[in-house]
């Protein structure tokens, strides 16, 4: 990945696929991790050799989260499953919210403290219906905790490196909410962290410095914010529905960059036949070590 050039992003991967999204770095296996969400793929690519190898999920994933045992906690439409990439199995976990069958999960991310934080959206992309989640891992099984509510479209999550402030994303809005973690994981101080004017926030994480990078659903660019909320020069991308970024690479200084094809016409896609394709570019800033879900044996 040395040849990429600083803030010039370029396609590693030509997959083209309809709603990539999700990344994730594996330091074990220096890899990247990411979902198809509506073709109900896991993907899994390895830049130094270039292998790309692929499963198929039971049903659309909207996140892909590595656990401390090696396996990984999938969102699915209707919960949280195990994968196991060694059998490319899924196991059945908790359902989430099972009367409320036009929801799906969506984004998902790991705190320092090893607990997951999710969300869930209105697939229909119109009703407040989502909310925001905990999850921690107990001797008793998985604890799923219920914090907040009102999302048409909840992305994101994201934790600041300190592991004390979360961020969320209500897309269709176009901003992206703060909310103070305390000690036991509750949340308070909700308020507006940064608003979009060019196009809709997607997927968010936070670097080393705790600036949080946004990709831009319809705004063809990763968006960049300070702590304080002050917006950074962006970095273009030459699609137009950019999801998610992950850092990696054995400096965490590689940026990959998931995109999307769904909801673009013949004649944008024409203009851009890689969207929905893996790219990255090289930063001067490091990114934080993917943190992995932690188990209480």
């Amino acid at each position: 990945m040395s040849t990429l050039k600083h803030h010039l992003p370029e396609c590693i991967l030509d997959l083209r696929a309809t709603l990539g999204e999700g990344p994730v770095w594996s330091e074990a296996e220096k890899s990247l991790y990411f979902v198809d969400i509506i073709a109900a793929k896991v993907h899994r690519f390895t830049p130094e050799t270039g292998e790309h190898k692929t499963w198929d999920a039971p049903d659309r994933l909207g996140f892909l989260l590595p656990v401390a045992n090696g396996t990984f906690l999938a969102g699915l439409r209707d919960g949280l499953h195990g994968f196991d990439p060694e059998s490319g199995d899924f196991e059945a976990g908790p359902r989430i919210e099972p009367d409320m069958p036009g929801n799906r999960l969506n984004d998902g991310c790991v705190d320092p403290l090893g607990r997951v934080w999710f969300g869930t959206m209105d697939d229909g992309e119109e009703e407040p219906t989502g909310s925001i989640y905990r999850v921690v891992h107990t001797e008793d099984g998985l604890e799923i905790t219920h914090h907040n509510e009102g999302y048409i479209v909840s992305n994101g999550p994201a934790v600041s490196p300190c592991g004390r402030v979360l961020y969320v994303c209500h897309s269709p809005k176009q901003t992206i909410y703060a909310f103070d973690i305390d000690e036991n994981g509750d949340l308070s101080n909700e308020r507006v962290f940064a608003t979009l004017t060019k196009g809709y926030p997607d997927g968010i994480v936070t670097d080393s410095e705790g600036n949080l990078w946004c990709g831009t659903w319809g705004g063809g660019r990763v968006a960049r914010f300070r702590p304080d909320g002050t917006e950074l020069p962006s970095i273009d991308m030459p699609v137009t529905n950019v999801t998610k970024v992950a850092f990696g690479g054995d400096d965490l200084k590689t940026v990959f960059v998931t995109t999307a094809r769904k909801g673009l016409d013949e004649d944008v896609l024409a203009k851009e036949p890689q969207a929905g394709s893996l790219f990255a570019f090289r930063t001067d800033i490091a990114g934080v070590p993917q943190n992995q879900f932690q188990l209480n044996d």
